[in-house]
């Protein structure tokens, strides 16, 4: 089992641009629909990750955030992170609310 989260995209994607974001780094991600966190009405692409190589949750978050970089004029304003398994160290907790904190900022 690896660390668990979702990132929602900003608009529906296409085939060559799910190419282009496996090739980035999401080739463990499962791509999905789902809808604008701002407004249900509009319909996005969904990325789940279960991301098993990273060692901690902010570097497979951080590198999904990278991933999706790779594609012009894509941006993300959603990001879900369920509870993570209760075995890892209190500092992986912190730096992923850190992490969320910043991202929340931009």
């Amino acid at each position: 089992m690896g660390f668990k989260f979702s990132l929602i995209l900003s608009r529906k994607i296409s085939k060559s641009e799910i190419n282009t974001l496996r090739e980035a780094g999401c080739e463990q991600a499962e791509f999905g629909t789902d809808t604008l966190p701002t407004d249900a009405s509009v319909p996005v692409a969904r990325l789940d990750f279960d991301d098993t190589k990273s060692q901690s949750l902010e570097e497979a978050i951080e590198s999904g955030l990278a991933a999706v970089k790779a594609v012009p004029d894509l941006g993300i304003p959603g990001l879900n992170v369920p509870a993570q398994p209760a075995h890892l160290p209190a500092a992986e907790h912190e730096a992923a609310g850190d992490l969320v904190d910043a991202l929340a900022e931009e």
